[in-house]
């Protein structure tokens, strides 16, 4: 199964860049993905028109489903009354072999996250129910401090339980967004990844937007991130960190 996870579009902002989610869309659709996972931001301040230039743009995506959730910046200013109008989504999707639960993590006119206690205890009983599958969890906020965003704000507020409840019901993948830097985490046998923007101007350093590509075999997964109209990266390149300029060739921002 191939998962194409994308985040923090912020159609209606100054930096958004169109070109790079028509380019991004493009490349998509030629990958011919099994589901895109959209973990929030898909609005600048969550305004009516704002949420209709975000439909008009993921109308365009060819997969087989498509789970988009919100992030703080679509729960301004009433946004969150017009989220699931514009993007109905179901509680949890089932494949034959994985099980993708969506949790929100964003409430209205906070920038910081939470999950809170009674979607936990959703969570926890809804995992029980899929013991022997692949297990992904989206949200938006970033569950763990990232590098090169400062320091550890607008983090979920009760990350603790969160990460408890996930890794007690055996969860493999959580897909994060928020901080506009892609990054890897593994904590116990769970991995935590983050996608960067898919389309905003908005990026960390020397990266360019970009958008995360998971294949899932079974009980495993392989992860890269593709730069929008570049080329596709290991995560573990990432990690490693870049020497100078040696790599701004390969992130340089294409608008």
């Amino acid at each position: 199964m191939k998962i194409v996870h994308i985040s923090d579009l912020h159609c209606g902002e100054n930096y958004f860049a169109p070109r790079m989610l028509e380019m991004a869309i493009r490349e998509i659709n030629g990958m011919k993905p099994d589901i895109v996972v959209i973990t929030g931001d898909l609005t600048w301040n969550g305004l009516l028109e704002e949420y209709g230039l975000a439909k008009e743009y993921l109308d365009k995506l060819e997969c087989k489903r498509l789970i988009v959730g919100g992030g703080n910046h679509d729960y301004k200013l009433t946004g969150f009354l017009l989220l699931n109008k514009f993007f109905p989504r179901p509680e949890v999707l089932v494949t034959d072999n994985a099980v993708i639960c969506y949790i929100s993590t964003s409430r209205p006119d906070r920038d910081v996250g939470e999950v809170g206690h009674r979607q936990l205890l959703w969570l926890r009983e809804t995992m029980k129910k899929y013991k022997t599958k692949f297990k992904v969890v989206a949200m938006h906020h970033h569950l763990v401090p990232i590098p090169d965003t400062g320091t550890a704000q607008n983090l979920v507020m009760d990350a603790g339980d969160v990460l408890k409840v996930l890794i007690e019901s055996g969860v493999n993948l959580v897909l994060c967004g928020h901080k506009h830097r892609p990054w890897k985490t593994r904590i116990e046998d769970m991995c935590i990844l983050n996608a960067g923007s898919v389309s905003s101007r908005r990026l960390r350093g020397f990266f360019s937007n970009s958008y995360n590509i998971i294949d899932i075999r079974r009980e495993s997964f392989r992860a890269e991130l593709k730069i929008v109209g570049g080329r596709k990266m290991d995560f573990e390149e990432i990690l490693r960190g870049y020497d100078g300029l040696a790599h701004l060739g390969d992130l340089k921002m294409k608008r």
